[in-house]
């Protein structure tokens, strides 16, 4: 779940990058989709890992709160672009911190938590410029909307691979 949250995220970046002209109506259908689907994907991969994971409710947590704010992006696509903004920014910043709190629990347990960790700070410094700076104009929030998606896409694919590959190594039993 992971490995496709990552290249959803790429895929979106590519695309805000390869339409700068696009709509800001467009705009908002397409982030209010992939943050419909990135949300649902974390809460299938919550739900997957709940039995084997104490702490899986911080990505429920995460994709419940994505798929909420999702869902009223796309019920409101007339929303105003200074909405979207501020709509954007709060989702960058909560999944950010979520990312952090994640890559401090996997420390133990994988090497590169790191990328987590900085994927997690990628989002909350998106999330803050985002707030601080609204009226930078749409074609500079398309740049950093896109920057964003496609590094944050990139980070959730390497550790997406280096946890499938945790995953299949054989666990070490501690001798006594």
């Amino acid at each position: 779940m992971l490995l496709l949250r990552g290249v959803l995220a790429f895929v979106f970046g590519l695309i805000c990058f390869a339409y700068p002209g696009v709509t800001l109506k467009v705009l908002v259908i397409v982030f209010g989709s992939y943050t419909l689907l990135d949300g649902l994907l974390a809460v299938a991969a919550a739900i997957t890992r709940a039995h084997s994971q104490p702490r899986w409710w911080s990505t429920l947590i995460e994709g419940v709160v994505g798929s909420m704010i999702g869902v009223i992006i796309l019920s409101w696509p007339g929303i105003t672009g200074l909405g979207l903004l501020y709509l954007m920014a709060m989702w960058a910043i909560l999944t950010g911190i979520l990312k952090m709190m994640a890559a401090r629990r996997l420390r133990r347990h994988i090497i590169g938590e790191w990328l987590l960790l900085l994927s997690g700070a990628a989002s909350v410094v998106c999330g803050v410029l985002l707030s601080f700076m609204p009226g930078s104009g749409a074609l500079a929030v398309l740049f950093w909307i896109g920057t964003y998606a496609v590094s944050i896409g990139l980070f959730l694919v390497v550790v997406a691979l280096r946890l499938r590959r945790w995953v299949a190594q054989p666990i070490e039993q501690p001798s006594l």
